[in-house]
């Protein structure tokens, strides 16, 4: 059954910390309470505690890191929020199906769900690091969402979903699920009925790492010139999600071509 405890919230270089406590206020509200914060610039901060009116419980227990690699490190599942058209298109999900996909995936492992800056949003390498992005409907006469209401859309949907599922009383993953029409991908992935575990995103980073660093040694890649490459690559695995056996089984190959190319 999904673990609400698994899902966390987490804000990307966040400028006001007015911002940060309406986001614990939106999240109580739909029973989210792991709130990360990477790089906020103003926090601890009483704004963001009277912000988050009877959810300061939220903000006194906020994870700051330094990096988004440190927030999202142990995730099974990392959704990123994108509010434009990218030169590369990602899998893309709505709201909806965010929502489902989160309950269904917090029954076995932790998943985040990314929001960017309130000006710019996640920057490209950022949403890189996402299985998939997620993109709420505004209308096309004003498309200004504020941080917390998009905070608040995102958790409405996974709130949705959790409690359809306690009143049919199965597991999201038991119930059919409709293919996605926004991209063709299906979302009826059920990590409980999968043989091993899915790679987490920290193993997921060090693969692409480990990825380049042999391409380059075969000459396939030149990082002077990268032409996207790794972009491309990036998408291509996440949008596959290796499980950890068949990324043993990946790196094991990485670790033989750089073994016959000599050191």
């Amino acid at each position: 059954m999904a673990n609400l405890d698994r899902v966390r919230i987490v804000l990307v270089s966040t400028t006001h910390p007015g911002n940060i406590g309406a986001t614990a206020r939106a999240m109580k509200t739909m029973g989210l309470t792991r709130l990360y914060l990477v790089e906020p610039r103003d926090f601890p901060s009483d704004r963001a505690r009277w912000r988050s009116a009877n959810a300061s419980d939220v903000i006194e227990q906020a994870v700051v890191v330094d990096t988004l690699d440190e927030a999202i490190a142990d995730c099974g599942l990392v959704i990123g929020t994108s509010a434009r058209d990218r030169r590369i298109p990602w899998p893309l999900i709505n709201p909806e199906e965010c929502g489902s996909q989160v309950i269904r995936e917090s029954a076995d492992h932790d998943v985040a769900i990314i929001f960017g800056r309130e000006a710019r949003g996640l920057k490209n390498e950022e949403l890189q690091k996402c299985q998939y992005h997620v993109h709420i409907p505004t209308s096309t006469e004003y498309t200004s969402l504020n941080l917390a209401m998009a905070v608040q859309v995102i958790s409405y949907e996974i709130r949705r979903a959790f409690l359809a599922q306690e009143l049919s009383g199965q597991d999201v993953a038991e119930v059919p699920q409709d293919n996605n029409e926004v991209t063709g991908l299906s979302l009826g992935v059920d990590p409980q009925n999968w043989d091993q575990e899915f790679s987490t995103i920290q193993d997921m980073e060090l693969f692409f790492d480990h990825l380049e660093r042999a391409l380059v040694k075969i000459d396939f890649h030149d990082p002077d010139n990268p032409r996207q490459l790794m972009t491309r690559l990036r998408r291509l695995f996440q949008r596959i999600r290796p499980d950890k056996m068949e990324m043993n089984i990946l790196r094991g190959i990485l670790t033989s071509i750089e073994n016959k190319t000599g050191e």
